[in-house]
């Protein structure tokens, strides 16, 4: 609280920058651009720890069974610049760890990586014209880009109503922002949400007449093994566990490690943290030194792709590693609603082109 208060002007400095930024938008003195097809933004207020790789999942799951689906993101701490068309070969220095977990999941949608998002769309459709939406990952503050709805996510612990402007808190710019969503989602929530409790935070967030605010929760999966000698380890309870985590907000994951029964040490990275050979033998020593059996090294889907393809996992190659996958599911009634409001983009796209046929 005291670190918010000092650093408070600071803050106030930075989002009026930013919010000089966005009226020259909102006022269309610097422009934005539309499409004719359904684009789908999703992202934050906040620099990261929202759950965003999993909610693109999700839309990625609901969408691509019945359409031709392409991500775009920047592909935030690669090592390239400009459009990358991402595939099996593709590293995560060349496109960044999140696209390259798309990838690696969804074999039927494509992939591309660009900082400039409208640049990038434009370059997709012109190679690939069979694709009929397209979802942009962490582009709420890209304004060039003027999507067909817009998805806001807040983290059910600190949202965007009680968090200030970096660097007193960690928003990319003033709470108002929030305005030019069309649907919120409060993520990491607890499994089962009371009533009461989500018309509190629903009263909070106040969100506006054209905004639909829904509720989500992580589930997780079965531990999958990156190693050769995690192949032959026999998963039991009570597990010893050396967690490493490369990831905003890696408490939830911590959490749910412990409630299982299991022993956690714990070595906690920056978000995004490239590995490097001193981190492997610094994950490789705690495991050695850890006390007891049954022993195993844990990390998550993100901070895997960081490791795969590389010479790292060799250091971790005669070890039990594996990373844990995590989902999300909406409460009840919203993956309803959020189905419809998706059915609504594309519906609006289809009429929009009958009128030119």
């Amino acid at each position: 609280m005291i670190r918010s208060v000092l650093l408070y002007p600071f803050g106030l400095f930075y989002g009026l920058i930013m919010a000089i930024r966005n009226l020259l938008y909102d006022f269309r003195i610097i422009k934005s651009h539309e499409f004719d097809f359904p684009v789908i933004s999703v992202g934050n207020l906040t620099m990261g720890g929202t759950g965003k790789t999993p909610h693109v999942e999700y839309l990625i799951r609901k969408l691509s069974k019945s359409h031709h689906i392409a991500i775009i993101s920047r592909g935030y701490g690669r090592k390239t610049r400009g459009f990358i068309l991402a595939d099996n070969n593709s590293s995560c220095g060349e496109i960044g760890d999140e696209p390259l977990q798309y990838v690696r999941k969804f074999k039927n949608i494509t992939v591309a990586v660009d900082e400039n998002r409208v640049k990038g769309i434009r370059k997709l459709k012109s190679l690939k014209p069979e694709i009929d939406i397209i979802i942009c990952d962490d582009a709420f503050q890209h304004r060039r880009l003027k999507a067909g709805l817009s998805i806001l996510l807040t983290d059910f612990h600190l949202p965007f109503n009680k968090n200030y402007v970096f660097p007193a808190g960690n928003l990319r710019e003033f709470r108002s922002g929030y305005k030019r969503s069309d649907i919120i989602i409060v993520t990491k929530t607890e499994r089962v949400m009371p009533i009461l409790l989500r018309k509190i935070v629903i009263q909070e967030i106040s969100p506006l007449p054209h905004q639909q605010l829904f509720f989500s929760h992580v589930t997780y999966g079965q531990l999958i093994p990156i190693t050769e000698e995690a192949n032959n380890f026999r998963i039991v309870s009570n597990l010893n566990v050396v967690l490493f985590t490369g990831i905003s907000n890696p408490y939830p994951l911590e959490r749910h490690l412990t409630e299982g029964g299991n022993k956690i040490e714990h070595i906690q990275f920056r978000d995004h943290h490239s590995y490097s050979v001193s981190d492997m033998h610094r994950i490789v020593n705690l495991y050695k030194t850890m006390l007891g059996g049954n022993k195993v090294i844990i990390t998550t889907e993100k901070d895997a792709m960081r490791l795969l393809k590389t010479k790292l996992i060799e250091i971790l190659n005669d070890l039990p590693v594996y990373y844990l996958p995590i989902e999300i599911k909406l409460h009840r009634p919203y993956e309803e609603h959020l189905g419809q409001a998706l059915n609504n983009l594309i519906e609006q796209h289809k009429k929009q082109l009958n009128l030119f046929d």
